[in-house]
């Protein structure tokens, strides 16, 4: 369970890491867009998972990678941001999201079990409830 600072580290780590990512991901990974969606940090607030949802590229790997080479650069600029509000900047650790991939995906499964009739709700029930 993550302690009230822990919390509030964590989501100004989101907030700048989200605008550098807006002013300098074009250079790092050209036309994807990466958003971060989750940060948590570690109990000495030293390491922060940032977990990123990427879209418009299919390769999201390579993105990560891109990101990985650039880490150094990044951490840097998160500093600059930081350097008022926290004593050390955190190190970070990258992680694709696929919270929305999946639940797109389970929606889709949803609508072709529903478009041939396996849901298991026949039209005379749904009638009958009403």
């Amino acid at each position: 369970m993550p302690t009230i600072r822990q919390k509030q580290v964590a989501e100004l780590v989101r907030r700048n890491f989200s605008t550098i990512l807006l002013e300098q991901g074009q250079y790092i990974f050209g036309d994807a867009l990466v958003t971060v969606t989750e940060v948590q940090m570690s109990p000495d607030l030293l390491l922060a998972k940032v977990y990123l949802s990427i879209y418009n590229t299919e390769n999201k790997q390579a993105v990560l990678l891109m990101m990985e080479d650039q880490h150094q650069e990044l951490r840097q600029s998160l500093g600059r941001r930081m350097r008022k509000q926290v004593r050390r900047i955190p190190d970070m650790i990258f992680y694709i999201d696929d919270t929305l991939d999946e639940m797109e995906r389970v929606d889709k499964l949803f609508k072709r079990l529903e478009a041939t009739n396996q849901m298991g709700i026949t039209p005379e029930s749904t009638q009958e409830e009403e």
